[in-house]
């Protein structure tokens, strides 16, 4: 298994050379419905401030900027970032492991196909160090592949380097999640022969 440092790296330096192949990416409508259903969960929960986690090239972070949040994006890669905040997003290089905000500092948290690079011996910190940065009863959209389990360098991956990734069953992702959270919403979205997980989290009051 690969150490933290090296998996980091290789997506760091993955996700910099393919920044501009990845802006020029559409979205599957189905995605989109992911999207707006939280924005409209966190509209009835009075979420103003959402950070979001593996931001990319900030084509999330921008929609709900659209829609009234004051966003944070945060991303591992400097060229995702720089393409953030080309569309007026405050963004921030950081590793989701080490998020260097304030306790209580945001009312909800998104992070869509970004937890899926992260080990299962990291899952549970990851999770925690997003709670923490929560306020009581924030919200944390995570949406990932899964439904089988995988952990390690994907031959398939087309970007070079090869990403590392993880894939767990439900059960896994549940187990993981509710040691931290309340599970407000676990669905599934299949899309040909993968699996998509869905998860809405709401932290302790």
């Amino acid at each position: 298994m690969l150490g933290h440092d090296e998996i980091r790296e290789r997506l760091r330096t993955s996700y910099d050379a393919f920044a501009t192949e990845r802006e020029g990416l559409g979205k599957q409508a189905w995605k989109l419905d992911e999207r707006a259903d939280f924005a409209q969960r966190m509209r009835e929960a009075k979420a103003t401030r959402l950070l979001e986690i593996g931001a990319g090239t900030g084509q999330d972070s921008a929609f709900f900027q659209e829609q009234g949040f004051e966003v944070v994006a945060t991303d591992l890669s400097a060229a995702m970032v720089d393409y953030c905040r080309s569309k007026g997003i405050d963004a921030r290089v950081m590793d989701m492991l080490h998020l260097s905000f304030g306790p209580a500092e945001f009312d909800a948290a998104y992070a869509m196909n970004s937890l899926l690079h992260v080990p299962n011996a990291e899952l549970g910190r990851v999770f925690s160090g997003i709670r923490a940065v929560l306020r009581p009863a924030g919200l944390c959209y995570v949406g990932l592949w899964g439904g089988t389990e995988f952990e390690g360098i994907a031959e398939w991956d087309h970007q070079r380097p090869q990403r590392f990734f993880c894939f767990r069953t439900e059960e896994q992702l549940r187990r993981f999640a509710e040691a931290e959270f309340e599970i407000v919403d676990f669905h599934t979205v299949k899309d040909g022969d993968l699996t998509f997980q869905s998860l809405t989290l709401r932290a302790p009051a």
